[in-house]
């Protein structure tokens, strides 16, 4: 009796890792989900464009130190990026309504040249299976994210500009 019911536990595993894998396949569009600016004024994600040049979309939060970093990074090397590829960043902060308010003086104070937007309820992450961040999407020019990663360590950058020169370029991305 004991077999057959781990059989069945590691079948559901199993199966539900499948699901999974479906559910974060590439390719798949942008969904439309409403969230807000940095000043507050209504976005909804389908908004989320760059005239078919690649779009990096960032996942990150004022209290996590690793997302403040990655950006903080890409900020240094962005016009370069932005030069060479057309890259257009949009920063997707997860804070909630009441550490929201930190966002605006933050992105300010480090100067960082991206759209930034607000997902206080946390609608457009969940629609983008978002877990741990920083989480970065590339997505092609289309708008479907052909590419994601979670985390951030140094060189971290330079993977992601390599994405992205393959996107511009119309590679595939493995």
């Amino acid at each position: 009796m004991k077999k057959l019911a781990l059989l069945v536990a590691f079948m559901m595993i199993i199966g539900f890792g499948f699901s999974q894998e479906n559910t974060l396949s590439k390719n798949r569009p942008l969904p439309s989900i409403d969230i807000k600016d940095v000043k507050g004024n209504p976005f909804n994600t389908l908004k989320i464009e760059n005239d078919g040049k690649p779009i990096v979309i960032s996942f990150w939060a004022s209290w996590c130190k690793p997302c403040i970093k990655e950006l903080t990074t890409i900020a240094d090397i962005y016009a370069d990026w932005q030069e060479e590829t057309g890259v257009k960043l949009y920063a997707v902060s997860i804070d909630d309504a009441r550490s929201s308010s930190l966002v605006a003086p933050m992105v300010n104070g480090k100067n960082w040249d991206y759209i930034v937007l607000l997902d206080q309820n946390g609608d457009f992450k969940r629609a983008m299976n978002v877990g741990p961040i920083p989480h970065t999407f590339v997505l092609n020019g289309k708008r479907e994210i052909v590419w994601q990663h979670t985390s951030f360590a140094e060189g971290s950058e330079r993977d992601l500009i390599n994405i992205i020169k393959k996107v511009k370029n119309g590679e595939e991305i493995k």
